[in-house]
């Protein structure tokens, strides 16, 4: 117990002076006025200003969201209310580049959920939160102490790698890894201690080439000699396709449809042909793109068609100016291919 409770310790010691504490997602709230405080965050609810951040974060670099998502977004959708009567179109155009759409429409049913069901805020237990689309186990348990400074444990990627090194753990289950998080959890002080593990993980017990000579749980740690042991990954299989994006042009206007396929469900593209439909058509280059589980060759084709055309052979496609498509979402796959016709 005593051991317990100096890694605790060492752990928030190490976070005071090393922890990313100027996040603003960990200044809702609690630090106004303070070192990290942003104004631009003064009237957005500490739980929903915390909930946008780990869904962004889920597939996304935190510089990433920070420097280009986080603001903008909650500028355009600053409550639950904006973001449950938001259109498709416009919620899936403020998530453009973030990528896994599937999230940007999970958040509006999730809003949509807290208005019928929890009086318009998300609710504060990890069994009322677990109901909303989209969070699951880990997104619950953030919210619930980041938002709520509920006394909880959680196990993000992170922090099953700080966990599975700390206690020599090679496969562990998540019923293993959340006994484990459960354990250490310090309830003196819950939300810094979590903030710790997490970026404990971002910053020092990284997946390859670990700094474990900096480490605050180096002497308690079972993997300190062997980390690269813990914990044993599963290589992810992509799947590979070979695409080929036409620029279908009509004067100055783009064929474009929106796609019904699995792949960039709801999102805008240029039009795709079939290898011989190819064969006449002007070759613009070719780039890689990966999405997903997919690993994508992408060719790049145009071709200039007529008005009669345009309203006859391809009227089930929409054509828009490049000025038009600014205010369209477009997949990350056609954004990579405008720069094919410039």
């Amino acid at each position: 117990m005593q051991t317990l409770k100096h890694m605790q310790d060492e752990l928030i010691f190490w976070y005071e002076k090393n922890g990313r504490k100027e996040l603003p997602w960990r200044n809702l709230g609690r630090n106004l006025g303070g070192e990290f405080y942003d104004e631009r965050l003064k009237n957005i609810n500490r739980a929903y200003g915390v909930y946008i951040s780990e869904i962004m974060l889920q597939q996304t670099l935190v510089k990433v969201v920070c420097e280009k998502y986080y603001f903008p977004f909650l500028e355009k959708f600053p409550t639950l209310e904006s973001l449950a009567l938001a259109q498709e179109d416009e919620l899936l155009k403020a998530w453009q580049g973030l990528g896994y759409y599937t999230r940007a429409r999970n958040l509006k049913k999730a809003a949509q959920t807290c208005l019928r069901e929890f009086g318009g805020v998300l609710p504060r237990t990890i069994q009322d939160l677990r109901k909303l689309s989209g969070v699951g186990a880990y997104t619950a348990g953030a919210i619930a102490c980041f938002g709520y400074d509920e006394k909880v444990s959680f196990v993000d990627a992170n922090i099953r790698r700080v966990l599975s090194r700390l206690f020599a753990l090679k496969n562990p289950k998540p019923k293993e890894l959340e006994f484990q998080a459960k354990r250490f959890l310090n309830h003196s002080d819950a939300y810094t201690h979590n903030q710790a593990l997490i970026d404990l993980g971002a910053l020092l017990c990284l997946p390859k080439n670990p700094k474990c000579s900096l480490c605050p749980l180096c002497e308690f740690c079972q993997a300190r000699l062997t980390p690269h042991l813990y914990p044993q990954s599963k290589k992810l299989e992509y799947e590979r396709l070979n695409l080929n994006l036409i620029f279908l042009q009509n004067q100055n206007k783009f064929a474009l449809k929106k796609s019904q396929e699995k792949l960039y469900y709801g999102l805008y593209n240029f039009i795709f042909f079939e290898d011989e439909e190819c064969k006449d058509l002007k070759f613009l280059g070719e780039f890689k793109h990966s999405y997903t589980k997919y690993k994508i060759r992408v060719k790049i084709y145009h071709k200039n068609i007529a008005i009669q055309d345009a309203v006859r052979e391809f009227k089930t496609y929409e054509f828009k100016t490049l000025e038009e498509l600014e205010n369209l979402a477009l997949s990350s796959l056609s954004l990579k291919a405008l720069k094919f016709l410039v």
